[in-house]
């Protein structure tokens, strides 16, 4: 039976005039490779046509393949850790902008250069996140404070100490309040330290601020069962979620750990297994949103109202009440027959920071049962832990005079606070500031003293990311710079002539945890097996607090909720975040996993809107009158416009400086919170145009069944559904090919797209280990981004609420490959194990395999990306090019790129089971995107092993490959997506 094709489009360009749009995308094709050989040569036409094919000779002459000079230098005393060309691993906790993930740190003749997730912590469960793959890269940026800072100019840290001890002392003894203002503490033992230097100094008070905090939902726990705390939420368990504005898979509290859950709970392979129902109310659209079965578009405005109107809709169901309650702008009225059929296996959870919605939120879930089922109270989750008021007193009381001195840990309130300008005033007119930061930033400017902290790969260090599970911090690099760990100078400052952090954790260890496990005979042994694990845990035994209707009335009261005009969401993108990493280039050139733009950030506007106003793609509109481009983004509800906080940087170093706009300025402090939305802006359109470096439109479906989907109901009664046509592919393939034989492995991969999320990990992770270059918002725009995987992102059905697939694409490895027999020096080669392999060495550029792939995944190095002033980004200094990984090659100008299955861990995996004198096992190969996907959606293996995973997978009903009628035989297998909508 023929399949019926839905239409599938990654623009509204494409969508609305395909023909046209087709045409436009050849000839910005053509013109950005007019652009590159004008720029290499002033060349004309004539030569234009000899380097894209008509002579292979003159590609190699423009190509200049000249490799650059690389130099080593031998051990002198070699460590007795380190063996040259054998890699270190390194358990490790990395904690910035409120995300937590335990790590393991690949180290190679001492240089950090990868980071792995660690399978063994019950949080990340060796998941990481994009944020968390590029952190190495922050390791070694030229924005990092190499000494002591007072005014701006170096100085030494005796002179730093003399001078702030001596200012701490005085103003304690006048009695003037000084403010350890912090980024939520997750370490056991800094918390020690701190309380240990308030001893010393009485008028010390410890403050903690968030830049985007979760602050209504500890004041609303805090109401509802008397503590403050964050619960832990277990989306593995839910057969329904209903999420309202929450990006759990995105940025919310903590994604790596729900991505975990979520991608469990919804995995369908065999028959008997169940999915959860995703709802989803937004306004933007997010990653979350994508992924979701049900997504309803909704004002910020309207969220209360609706939840207030679901709550009132299930009091009346379970008859506790008679008379119906409010009305809601959407129905709810399927969602409320979905949570009541599902009582104890639901979650509803919202990203508002409004206590009295959090509130309504908590009395829904215990109306449903959720609480001590999908929602545990044994192992709260401690990351966010500032209260937004705390920090409004502090503002309260440097303008006052009451505090005298500030010193700032991991925070950045002059950039991030709606008042960062009156903030900045403030700390710079005060008594004492000091900065404890690393690198560059808005607050550390205003600081007078800057006295910088090690890199968290440089220092050693504890956590507790929820109650009772540990983990630690250790050096993997010897400090790069003049730094001090924050708690060693706290404790000089406190009196302690020579602090050593590392004897005051091991003690910390050794003296509470020892005990709490019988297996240990002595606490040394304890202190070396858990730095060797990474990860230790405490047995909980914790009972759910009972629930209470405190501010649950008042928090019902609707009062007038009319909308006033246009409401502008500000929201965290899955790169930057906060923007705390705004000067990492990895991050800067991920496209957003909706719009797939890098380098900016924009504002996202209505379909019909843009219409109606002739506004599309790359216009200039002004909000409140910051100057945005827009982006005309399928998903956005109506008057509503989003824009991405983490932008507009003026102190970060040469990479993040003026990229984007600030949208923390638009913020507002409502009710003592920081409210992430703004109603009634004024919204104008200008005849300005501002380009972006949009990717998503680089490669086209043409019309192919590429993305295959199913629903749930209909999976359940044939597995093959959505599928159906791989059947007529299989029946009709005829090759010239002979069939290929491998005796040894077949190394192939399978992409789950019913557990993608599309949260761009794997591109990141897949940079790092292969010395994937940056290029720039430029060369973005003309075509160019060298990503070796990327996911793709596709629309279907009305562009006012689109369904949206993530898919990612790399070399698909063919037995057939059409890339091969084109090469007129043999530069791809096919091995015997089933990989398309790259010969650098070989390839002259006439990118004739780049011309013949139907996947459009091979790279062209089209400028010296390294050593090369024009693209100033990592790899253009010495201590950028530390993070190379040297068991992947450079590449050097003009030659052809792309993923090889990290063939250079298939390889150091035969020669260890050789070594051991083993089979390989299935599983112990896995290339850098399956390694540290956070969903399990890539599996990696051997299909002449029958009883692998990879095997099992693509014998499944739901496999397919991509573009089957052409008999190129990929490697790559894909998963039908299944998606759980109601018949």
């Amino acid at each position: 039976m023929k399949q019926t094709m839905t239409k599938y489009w990654r623009s509204l360009d494409e969508l609305n005039n395909p023909a046209e749009f087709k045409q436009n995308e050849i000839k910005l094709e053509l013109d950005a490779k007019r652009a590159v050989i004008k720029k290499a040569s002033g060349s004309s036409r004539r030569d234009f046509l000899k380097v894209f094919g008509f002579s292979v000779a003159t590609a190699a002459v423009v190509a200049s393949c000249k490799r650059p000079v690389d130099k080593a230098i031998p051990y002198l005393v070699k460590p007795e850790e380190v063996t040259p060309g054998m890699a270190n691993y390194y358990a490790s906790s990395y904690f910035e902008a409120n995300e937590y993930c335990s790590v393991l740190v690949k180290v190679r003749d001492g240089r950090p250069i990868k980071i792995e997730g660690n399978d063994l912590s019950p949080v990340s469960q060796k998941g990481t996140s994009a944020r968390v793959q590029a952190s190495v890269l922050d390791l070694y940026d030229d924005a990092r404070f190499k000494t002591p800072l007072k005014r701006g100019e170096a100085t030494n840290w005796e002179e730093v100490d003399g001078y702030i001890i001596k200012k701490l002392e005085q103003l304690n003894n006048d009695n003037k309040k000084v403010v350890l203002l912090t980024s939520s503490i997750i370490s056991p033992t800094t918390k020690k330290v701190i309380a240990r230097f308030q001893e010393k100094y009485a008028n010390v008070e410890w403050v903690k601020y968030d830049a985007v905090s979760a602050s209504g939902i500890l004041e609303a726990n805090q109401q509802s069962f008397g503590t403050a705390l964050i619960p832990d939420y277990r989306f593995e368990r839910a057969k329904v979620i209903a999420s309202f504005g929450a990006d759990f898979l995105g940025t919310w509290l903590s994604s790596t750990e729900y991505t975990k859950g979520y991608a469990a709970g919804r995995k369908v392979l065999d028959k008997g297994d169940e999915m959860s129902r995703h709802y989803q109310f937004e306004s933007g659209m997010t990653l979350t949103g994508s992924n979701a079965d049900v997504r309803v578009p909704i004002k910020p405005s309207e969220e209360k109202t609706i939840l207030t109107a679901l709550y009132y809709q299930l009091l009346q169901a379970k008859g506790f009440m008679t008379i119906a309650g409010p009305g809601s702008p959407v129905d709810v009225e399927e969602l409320a027959e979905d949570l009541l059929a599902n009582e104890g296996e639901s979650l509803v959870i919202s990203g508002s920071n409004d206590v009295n919605i959090q509130l309504i939120v908590n009395a829904i879930n215990n109306l449903l049962g959720n609480y001590g089922s999908t929602i545990l109270f044994d192992r709260p989750l401690y990351t966010h832990q500032a209260i937004d008021a705390d920090f409004e007193k502090v503002i309260s009381g440097l303008k006052n005079k009451e505090i005298a001195g500030v010193l700032c840990w991991g925070v950045n309130p002059v950039y991030n606070h709606p008042n960062g300008e009156e903030i900045k005033a403030l700390i710079s007119g005060a008594e004492l500031s000091v900065s404890f930061s690393d690198r560059k930033d808005e607050t550390t400017a205003a600081c007078h003293w800057v006295c910088p902290a090690p890199h968290y790969l440089e220092a050693w260090n504890d956590a507790e990311p929820k109650k009772g599970v540990f983990s630690l911090s250790q050096p993997t690099i010897s400090k790069l710079f003049d730094s001090r760990q924050v708690q060693e100078t706290l404790l000089k400052w406190s009196g302690e002539e020579q602090p050593n952090y590392y004897e005051i954790l091991k003690a910390n260890w050794e003296e509470n945890f020892t005990g709490l496990q019988s297996k240990y005979s002595n606490s040394r042994l304890f202190w070396n097996d858990a730095l060797q694990k990474g990860v230790f845990q405490t047995e909980i035994t914790a009972e759910t607090p009972s629930y209470s209707e405190n501010g649950l009335e008042n928090a019902l009261q609707l009062g007038d909720q009319q909308s006033q005009g246009w409401e502008i969401v500000f929201y965290q993108n899955v790169a930057l975040k906060d923007g705390n990493s705004a000067n990492n280039p990895w991050l800067q050139e991920l496209p957003d996993p909706i719009a797939k733009i890098s380098w900016d950030n924009f504002a996202a506007v209505p379909v019909k809107w843009a219409e109606e106003n002739g506004v599309q793609n790359e216009s200039v509109i002004t909000i409140n009158g910051i100057e945005m481009p827009v982006f005309v983004q399928p998903g956005q509800a109506p008057e509503t416009i989003s824009v991405a906080l983490g932008y507009g940087r003026e102190v970060a170093g040469k990479v993040g400086d003026g990229v984007g706009k600030n949208m923390y300025a638009l913020t507002s402090i409502q009710n003592n919170a920081k409210q992430l939305w703004l109603s009634g802006a004024d919204v104008q359109t200008t005849e300005k145009t501002f380009e972006l470096a949009l990717s998503q439109t680089h490669h086209s479906m043409e019309g192919r069944p590429i993305v295959r989907e199913t629903n749930f109901d209909k999976w359940q009664l044939d597995p093959a559904s959505g599928n159906e046509i791989r059947k007529e592919h299989l029946e009709h393939h005829v090759s010239l090919y002979p069939e290929q034989e491998f005796k040894g492995h077949h190394w192939a991969m399978a992409v789950d797209l019913g557990s993608c999320v599309g949260c761009g990990n794997c591109s990141i992770s897949c940079q790092a280990e292969n010395n994937v270059q940056v290029i720039g918002k430029e060369q973005v725009r003309n075509r160019r981004i060298m990503h070796w995987i990327r996911v793709d992102r596709y629309f279907s059905n009305d562009a006012e609420n689109p369904d949206v697939y993530h898919q990612p694409v790399m070399c698909q490895h063919c037995d057939n490959a059409p890339c091969e027999n084109v090469c007129p020096v043999s530069a791809t080669p096919h091995s015997e194990e089933g990989l398309n392999q790259m010969a650098y060495n070989r390839c002259v550029g006439t990118k004739y395999c780049v011309n013949n792939c139907p996947y459009k995944v091979r790279r062209f190095n089209w400028f010296q990306y390294v050593q090369n002033p024009e693209f100033d980004y990592a790899s253009n200094s010495d201590l950028g090019r530390m993070v190379l990984n040297p068991d992947v090659t450079v590449r050097s100008r003009g030659v052809v790129e792309k993923c090889s299955f990290c063939v250079q861990r298939i390889q150091e995996k035969k020669a260890e089971a050789k070594v051991d004198g083993r089979m390989l096992k299935d599983g112990e190969v896995q290339p850098a995107c399956v390694q540290s996907c956070p969903a399990d959606a890539l599996v990696f293996g051997d299909l002449n092993d029958e009883n692998s995973k990879i095997n099992k997978l693509f014998k499944n009903e739901r496999n397919y490959h991509l573009l089957e009628e052409l008999h190129t035989l990929p490697s790559v297998g894909y998963l039908t997506k299944v998606r759980n909508k109601k018949s």
